[in-house]
């Protein structure tokens, strides 16, 4: 339930004004709740003097407004979507810990269907290799049941196999990136709402971001693999490739000019 400290409460109304499931009101000059809500939060970021609280989160780390912090240049905010790349090449060192907890800060505070929070992230560093490993004796064991019936949706597994046997260092499915990073979600929006706020917060760290969909689609087949991963009965939705380029990009790339209705 989300809590009004009634000391506090100085009854301005703003939580009931934007409160969306019209939970709350006010009674004698004080916000009350009325019931249980979906928990947004939106009546502890708008009340003037911090009267409200939901303590089943953690409060310590909710954040004071300081227009500083949102003086966003508009052309630099373009030029850094515009600058990102699809990373394909990757220097051999590790994405720092501090790093990667910044990266699932900006999941984690990503806006979700009816406040569900329901994603789920995974990232794969340390055990990497063994993720690997695991991964091609999956498509192994896909291609011996099906030899000479392959689908075409196997088909791309079965020729990355055939490249890694041919070449040992031909990592093209992980790029010989340090780490994968799998977000699961009933709700393919919300997991790519949040892949999205993580590659900015990447790209602002200086770390590069490939989505492969092809791991994502292998490991979703993989119910051992699923299990390893800790997210058996979860559906992947989006899966990262993560670590620092190898490779500086000078200029931007071109595009097609945008397809637009203006009405």
């Amino acid at each position: 339930m989300v809590e009004i400290n009634q000391e506090k409460c100085i009854g301005c109304g703003k939580c009931a004004e934007d409160c969306v499931a019209r939970n709350i009101k006010i009674k004698e000059k004080k916000a009350e709740v009325k019931a249980d809500c979906i928990k947004c939060g939106h009546c502890v970021a708008v009340c003037p003097v911090n009267a409200v609280s939901i303590p089943e989160y953690d409060m310590d780390d909710v954040a004071e407004y300081h227009e500083e912090c949102f003086r966003l240049n508009p052309r630099n905010v373009l030029n850094a979507i515009k600058f990102r790349r699809s990373i394909r090449s990757y220097q051999p060192k590790q994405v720092t810990q501090e790093d990667l907890e910044l990266l699932v800060q900006a999941g984690r505070y990503t806006a979700t269907a009816v406040n569900n929070q329901g994603n789920f992230f995974v990232i794969v560093q340390k055990e990497c290799e063994e993720l690997k490993e695991r991964v091609w004796r999956f498509i192994d064991e896909m291609e011996e049941c099906n030899k000479g019936h392959i689908s075409a949706d196997k088909r791309p597994f079965i020729r990355f196999n055939q490249r890694r046997k041919a070449d040992s260092s031909d990592d093209f499915l992980f790029r010989n990136a340090p780490a994968v990073l799998f977000i699961t979600s009933k709700w393919p929006l919300d997991a790519g709402l949040a892949a999205q706020n993580i590659e900015t917060m990447a790209v602002s760290l200086g770390i590069g971001v490939l989505y492969n969909g092809y791991l994502a689609r292998i490991v979703e087949a993989d119910g051992e693999l699923k299990k390893w991963l800790g997210i058996e009965g979860k559906t992947i939705q989006v899966c990262m490739l993560l670590g620092y380029p190898a490779r500086n990009y000078r200029r931007t790339a071109p595009r097609k000019k945008a397809n637009v209705i203006w009405r």
